[in-house]
């Protein structure tokens, strides 16, 4: 069987890299010929009830990305701070070569009822959901627009972006907000032959699985838990999942796809 090399020759920035979905898009693209531009806070936030990536993380996806034959460069950048993430996407452009494709990636969960929020979670979780994000395609965007060549962005939301989830305010209102920032791109890009979408999962196996939030589906689950359901018989998705629905998205197979919103949700949405 023929290997798929649709990313032959292209380069593709990828946030939140050292685990989970983002060292799976970064492998995933890389098999299929992508040279990466990497980066990840590798620390822990104050409000997410589980470890945050570390150094040694990023290190694995570095190894993982050459054995496979591609360039990496990676850097441990917070993509809350702006100046940090243009030189990365700077510095990675000058030694790879070109940009392509931009997966904004990197977020945080963590729960609460609604009102009782901490004025500091909230605040938290929009500047790394949706300002990172914001901050990733202002420092990346520009390449892509100099190079003429078109391109690709793909943004990391949620089931959480397209419905009202219980205990996760802070994080629904961020996973919202990258839908309009994904659709107001789309509508300025698009003349560029510049793609924008959002990817949507529900729940991924992965080491982001905060603690709290089980805690208060277990404890409203007689009346809330039908939210939570699958129609399909998984009960999560691996990262690899996701991976590839964002390789699809990247890729000239999708080049007619801007705009959209796709669920890889195994059915919670249909419930």
């Amino acid at each position: 069987m023929t290997q798929i090399r649709r990313f032959e020759g292209k380069t593709a920035f990828i946030t939140g890299a050292a685990r989970g979905q983002g060292r799976a898009e970064a492998v995933r693209l890389a098999s299929e010929g992508a040279d990466i531009i990497a980066v990840d806070i590798c620390k822990s936030f104050d409000f997410p009830a589980y470890p945050g990536a570390t150094s040694d993380d990023l290190a694995v996806t570095v190894g993982e990305v050459e054995a496979l034959g591609r360039r990496i460069v990676a850097a441990e950048v917070d993509v809350r701070d702006y100046d940090a993430l243009q030189q990365s996407v700077a510095d990675g452009v000058g030694e790879l070569g070109r940009l392509d494709v931009i997966i904004a990636n990197a977020g945080v969960c963590s729960a609460a009822t609604t009102w009782e929020h901490a004025l500091d979670q909230w605040q938290e979780t929009i500047d790394v959901n949706l300002t990172g994000v914001f901050h990733t395609v202002k420092a990346a965007v520009p390449i892509l627009l100099e190079q003429g060549q078109g391109g690709a962005i793909v943004m990391t939301s949620s089931v959480a972006g397209l419905r009202g989830v219980p205990f996760a305010a802070a994080y629904s209102a961020s996973k919202h907000g990258l839908v309009g920032l994904c659709r107001t791109l789309a509508n300025e890009l698009g003349q560029h032959r510049i793609r924008v979408n959002t990817v949507h999962p529900a729940g991924v196996n992965t080491d982001m699985q905060p603690v709290d939030m089980q805690q208060l589906i277990t404890e409203h689950a007689d009346t809330l838990g039908p939210i939570f359901m699958n129609a399909l018989p998984d009960t999560m998705s691996d990262a690899e999942d996701i991976a590839a629905t964002v390789a699809w998205l990247a890729s000239d197979e999708a080049r007619h796809v801007t705009g959209s919103q796709i669920p890889v949700d195994l059915g919670t949405l249909i419930r």
